[in-house]
This record gives structure tokens, C-alpha cells and sequence, in this order.
């Protein structure tokens, strides 16, 4: 819902700090008397006295574009409040400068504990009571030390090294899908199923050294625990099924050591207690989980949005050394994870020309600092050869994505190895018929019909492998 109304700052004559933006109904505004200087001000009531201040998360107004609101708050009030589902209210931070300056002050914390860090929906603190944090959830120093030990398996060095698995994995599933569409006598195959999803948990898998033989086990347990049309009790017993399965791991990775990252985690960290057992099976569920859902979407994500440019696909197809700059400017344009960007205020922070209180909560909206117009030019023009692209899909600063390489390569191979293998890829139903996201979720989609051409000689080969 598009909120028509905007209060530009006004400021008071002998105050330091801007008074908070809000969005209101159409035709009504907060007014000061600046002539009258700030001892004559009409008194302001605290923010949550408000019945306007604007309901958060905003909506998508149709399919993959982002709230209206963004662009608006960017030109008129960048640090605006708005009001979560529990009535707290909450900074939103919407342009790159501030979303940078946000993310570097450590005056502001990601620990999720801390009263007044805002959550997205009922039960999440909850969720997390008695449960072992991760890095992703701590502060300097813990966040420093915990990363540390994890974050050397998302070098570059190491996923270059697995770049050949990945192909294959690409491959492999490329040529199931073939087999699939033959054996089903359709047309269409759903690319997310298929291809996405089994995608980005192989790679993890093969990452932390994960039978694949468990695929279908752990992905359906890891789709129950992040449905938002689960039930509590189901989301808990899939919560728990994993913990259970990565402790599993972790005692055969003991026993039983290989060449993968919780091998060398439990070599190298655990023996000589630089981390606990069950801070390692904590970390180990962490990384099972977290990002695969996202790759996955971007991989969605981005074969609606290259097949809506023709010109820009063909351009890539003939010159593959484009799909880092295309794979950049799909983050850029979609932002796949919007939401995670959250921290509470320790300490008074001044940003954007307002005062962040202790234990006032904000978001930094990376969706919409990617739509930066100050920063990107023409921002809602999907542009494979924009340059520079200084986009912020993956966040900023200290609690950056480690998995950032990582998951760019992924999508690199991912969309070669369709484009090329897949003659003709297009979807298999029209665009309105995708069934999107909820709108204040982030983007992303449930299914993707696909299909191809078929030509002779792949119906023969098709007719072999089904013999």
C-alpha cells in the first residue's frame, strides 16, 4: 500500500537534530513554527503517541518490485520511524551512505537479545531464548572470534577449488531435468525444485562434508522450519531434527575426519578448545540453513529477469566474461535477502540528521540502497554492464556475508550452464501466472515452470539414458 503522504524535515532554530520524519495520509503534515523558535515549538509527542506513523514491512506493489515507499522516503526522509507488528517503533535506514555509516558503528549491535532489537514477526525472541548464538548474532569480539574459525572455508582460493564440482553438480542437474521432461511427455519442469534449490544445498552440503544421499531429509526439514504456514510445534521438531543431525555430523566428523570444513573445524578448533561443542554444532546449523533459500531465489530471480531482456541475455551468451557484472547488477536489482540488516542502539548514534536513542531498534534497507539514485543511476533500469555496481545484496561492513564469493561463483555457473544447455529456455507459463511471494516478504517465488527446445539429437540421447 502506497502511503501517500510525506513530512519533510523542518528544523527548529536552536535545535541540533532534525525532527523525525513521518509518513502521514495525503494532505496532513506536522508543523513547527520556525519563526517562533524552538521555546515556542508546539510540543511533540513521542513517536509511538502517533496513529500514523506507517505499518513495517511495506508492500511490493506487484511481482519483484520493491515498495513505493523506498523511493519516496529516500528523496524526503532517508532515517524515518515506522511501527513493527508488536507496535514498537523502528529506524529505516534507505540510502547507501547511511546504510554504510549504520553498519560500521559499533555503537549499534546485531546481538538479538538486547531489548529493543527489532523482529520481524511474533515469537522470534522467543525462538532464540537458551538457544547457542552464532557469529551471527554477536558483536565484536565474539563476532571476530567465531568468524575466524569459519570463515577461511568461503575463501577464495577454496571456492575456486571447488568450481569444478559445482559445474558438475550444474551439469548433472541439467541433464535430470532433460531426462524428467522426457519421461513426464510435458513441457514444463519447475527450475526451483529441479535445479535452484538442489543447487544451492549441494554445494553446501559438499562444503561442510554432508552425505547428498540426506538431500531430501534436511531440505524438507529446513522448508518446515522456515515456512511462515507452519505450525510452532512443526517448525520446533524440524528445528530440533537438524540440531540432532548436525551433532551426528560433528561425532562422525571426529571419528571419521575428511577434507571439508567441519573436519578441519573440529581438527583445528575443537580439540584444542577454541570452541565448544555446542557452539560448533551451532555454527554447523547456521551454515546448513542460512543462504541456501536465498541462492536459490537469486538463481530465480535471475532467468525471469534475463529472459525479460533478450538483448541483454544475448550479449552475455555470446561474451561470457559479462556474467560477473550480470550476476553483480541481478543482486543489485533484486536483493533477495532484505530484511537481515537489523541492530539496536547501545549508545545514542546520530544518522541522516537524526538521534537513534538506546534501545531504539533500526533496519538497514539494502533493497533500497541498491536503489540508490545518488549512487546508481537510473536505478530501476536493469543494466548487466552498469559500472560501477558498489551494491550492498550481501551487506556491509563487519557482518558482510562471508558466503559472498561463494554464492556470486554459484550463480555465474549456474546461469551459463542454463542459458547454454538449455537452447531456448523461457518460462512455461506466462509471467502473471507466477506465483509470487507474500508482498512483505522477501522476494522470491514458489515455483518456476520452464521449458526448452528439444532438438533431434537430444531426443535420441534422451532416448538412451531412458532405456
Amino acid at each position: 500500500m502506497l502511503l501517500n503522504g510525506l513530512m519533510r524535515p523542518t528544523m527548529l532554530h536552536n535545535a541540533g537534530s532534525r525532527l523525525p520524519c513521518k509518513l502521514l495520509p495525503a494532505g496532513r503534515m506536522l508543523t513547527v513554527s520556525a519563526a517562533a523558535g524552538a521555546s515556542s515549538a508546539q510540543p511533540q509527542p513521542k513517536h509511538h503517541e502517533h496513529a500514523d506513523t506507517p505499518n513495517f514491512p511495506f508492500k511490493r506493489p506487484a511481482a519483484d518490485h520493491p515498495p513505493a515507499e523506498y523511493a519516496k522516503l529516500r528523496r524526503e526522509c532517508p532515517v524515518a520511524k515506522a511501527r513493527m507488528f508488536d507496535g514498537s517503533d523502528v529506524w529505516l535506514i534507505t540510502k547507501l551512505k547511511d546504510l554504510k555509516e549504520v553498519l560500521q558503528d559499533n555503537r549499534l549491535s546485531k546481538v538479538r537479545t538486547h531489548p529493543g532489537f527489532p523482529e520481524l514477526v511474533p515469537g522470534a525472541k522467543a525462538a532464540i531464548e537458551g538457544r547457542e548464538p552464532t557469529f551471527v548474532d554477536m558483536d565484536p569480539p565474539q563476532h571476530t572470534h567465531f568468524r575466524s574459525i569459519f570463515e577461511p572455508g568461503f575463501s577464495k582460493q577454496r571456492v575456486d577449488a571447488m568450481k569444478p564440482s559445482i559445474k558438475q553438480h550444474t551439469t548433472e542437474l541439467i541433464d535430470a531435468m532433460k531426462l524428467q521432461r522426457w519421461k513426464g511427455g510435458g513441457d514444463a519442469v519447475d527450475l526451483q525444485e529441479n535445479f535452484s534449490l538442489p543447487l544451492a544445498f549441494k554445494v553446501i552440503y559438499q562444503l561442510l562434508g554432508i552425505p547428498f544421499e540426506d538431500y531430501n531429509m534436511l531440505s524438507n526439514n529446513v522448508a518446515v522450519r522456515a515456512s511462515g504456514s507452519s505450525t510452532a510445534r512443526d517448525a520446533a521438531a524440524a528445528q530440533e531434527q537438524l540440531t540432532r543431525y548436525m551433532d551426528k555430523l560433528v561425532t562422525e566428523k571426529e571419528k571419521h575426519p575428511s577434507k571439508d570444513l567441519i573436519s578441519e573445524v573440529v581438527q583445528g578448533h575443537l580439540k584444542n578448545g577454541n570452541t565448544s561443542r555446542e557452539q560448533l554444532v551451532a555454527h554447523a546449523f547456521l551454515l546448513l540453513v542460512a543462504g541456501n533459500a536465498t541462492v536459490a531465489s537469486m538463481i530465480n530471480l535471475g532467468v525471469i529477469t534475463l529472459l525479460r531482456h533478450p538483448e541483454q541475455l544475448e550479449a552475455v551468451k555470446k561474451d561470457p566474461s559479462l556474467w560477473p557484472s550480470a550476476v553483480a547488477e541481478i543482486c543489485r536489482y533484486h536483493t533477495a535477502s532484505a530484511y537481515a540488516l537489523r541492530r539496536v542502539a547501545l549508545q545514542e548514534v546520530h544518522v541522516g540528521g537524526q538521534s537513534i536513542k538506546p534501545g531504539e531498534g533500526l533496519i538497514a534497507l539494502n533493497q533500497s540502497a541498491n536503489r540508490d539514485e545518488d549512487v546508481f543511476p537510473e536505478p530501476d533500469r536493469f543494466d548487466i554492464s552498469r559500472k560501477p555496481n558498489p551494491h550492498v545484496a550481501y551487506g556491509y561492513g563487519t557482518h558482510v556475508c562471508p558466503g559472498e564469493y561463494l554464492s556470486n561463483v554459484e550463480l555465474e555457473i549456474a546461469f551459463s550452464g542454463l542459458f547454454e544447455r538449455l537452447p531456448g529456455l523461457r518460462l512455461a507459463v506466462p509471467e502473471s501466472q507466477i506465483q509470487w511471494s507474500g508482498p512483505d516478504k522477501d522476494v522470491g517465488v514458489a515455483a518456476l515452470p520452464v521449458t526448452w527446445k528439444m532438438g533431434k539429437e537430444e531426443q535420441e540421447e534422451m532416448r538412451r539414458k531412458a532405456k
